[in-house]
């Protein structure tokens, strides 16, 4: 059977794509954010995951104002690096798993998760900075990748419970595919930072440590912290990490962690990230009428 084997969360500061591209990672300025992440591309080469789940949001690449979807997975055989307006990254294309992405979104919708089923689309740098911090500048990314985008720009943005019930479902949906695979989930985005207005530039220390804290143990406080609370604390771009959620939630009742890192400023951001495992990885069953759930679960078997 498939099986979740970790989560990773990570911001996804398109000024860290830039310097990976550049080759400027050693320079003074870069070299803190980037040195967060060699444990971690020492720990993939070694733990070398089959499919990584890469929770991301979009950034009018590939939707705009004519559509919106609250959650979208990506099914498609392969998603190209989209155009942010100075061409595409000069990265490898991303590859797909569709069937277990299809997999996922039949088990999703029959648990009773509305998902937007998206079978061409381009991937901008928050999904592929996330990979280029995890593994480099390989010649083709070494997993296969199901995007999973999640709107957190257009209010309203899924709630914190939302998302981690989401990862809960992707959890089940993972654990009913019967092939044998080693998968990942990753949550992106973050941490404090706002772009615009009169508080741009802030970065909250504080918020974002207790945050990292709150991913790891038993405890599932995070999925009940309200939309107002983001952006008081943590700046109109910080509700991003109600994508951390969804792994988190993936994850089951209890973590372990096994590496962390914290750096501000990059590009006027806070650079977070963390990699977790599952202590208990029991997902609590879905909870609806009459047992849908269950109906649900033996027409996916």
């Amino acid at each position: 059977m498939a099986r979740i084997t970790a989560g990773v969360a990570s911001s996804h500061i398109p000024a860290l794509g830039v310097a990976s591209d550049l080759d400027k990672t050693a320079e003074a300025y870069w070299q803190p954010a980037f040195a967060g992440y060699e444990w971690t591309k020492a720990w993939e080469a070694e733990v070398k995951p089959d499919v990584v789940i890469l929770v991301y949001n979009d950034h009018a690449s590939a939707f705009d104002m004519k559509i919106i979807p609250t959650f979208a997975i990506g099914c498609a055989e392969e998603f190209q690096p989209a155009d942010e307006g100075w061409g595409p990254r000069n990265v490898p294309v991303v590859k797909g798993h569709p069937d277990l992405a299809w997999h996922i979104a039949q088990s999703c919708i029959l648990d009773e998760f509305d998902m937007t089923i998206i079978n061409e689309m381009d991937v901008d740098h928050g999904l592929t900075v996330p990979l280029s911090m995890m593994f480099g500048k390989p010649a083709e990314w070494p997993c296969r990748v199901i995007p999973l985008a999640v709107n957190v720009v257009t209010y309203p943005p899924p709630s914190g419970n939302r998302c981690w019930a989401l990862g809960e479902a992707i959890a089940r949906a993972v654990a009913s595919y019967d092939e044998d695979l080693n998968v990942q989930v990753w949550g992106t985005g973050g941490m404090s930072h706002q772009l615009q207005g009169t508080r741009a530039g802030l970065i909250n220390k504080e918020w974002d440590n207790r945050f990292l804290d709150g991913m790891v143990g038993s405890s599932d406080a995070l999925r009940r912290i309200p939309h107002i609370e983001y952006l008081r604390e943590t700046g109109s771009e910080g509700i991003e990490m109600v994508m951390w959620l969804i792994m988190r939630g993936a994850m089951g009742r209890e973590t372990r962690m096994l590496h962390r890192h914290y750096h501000v400023p990059a590009s006027n951001t806070a650079v977070g990230h963390i990699v977790l495992e599952p202590v208990d990885g029991e997902v609590p069953p879905t909870e609806t009428i009459e047992g849908n759930s269950q109906a649900a679960q033996d027409l996916i078997a």
